[in-house]
């Protein structure tokens, strides 16, 4: 059986980045993985995952699910963290 840790390994994304994900694209959370792992490997892959997570952070707010926006929010942070150079875009 897969892990989450696996699932994580797959891509190099955090499980809340790859859960986001999912959320965004009605995906479980393995098929969320692959399909960042396939971004993560084209042109503007990674500003296609912040905007995703960008997305679910205003649908969350708009739903007036605040913690679920402040998680959201966490996952961008660290998406960034891990990726300087998505500031600069």
């Amino acid at each position: 059986m897969i892990s989450v840790v696996d699932i994580c390994g797959l891509c190099g994304l955090d499980l809340e980045q790859i859960e986001a994900i999912g959320e965004h694209e009605h995906l479980p959370d393995v098929a969320a993985a692959a399909l960042a792992a396939y971004l993560l490997h084209h042109n503007h892959g990674l500003e296609q995952i912040r905007d995703m997570i960008v997305d679910d952070i205003n649908r969350a707010l708009v739903d007036n699910q605040t913690a679920h926006a402040a998680e959201l929010l966490m996952a961008l942070r660290h998406l960034y963290e891990q990726n300087p150079s998505l500031r600069a875009v």
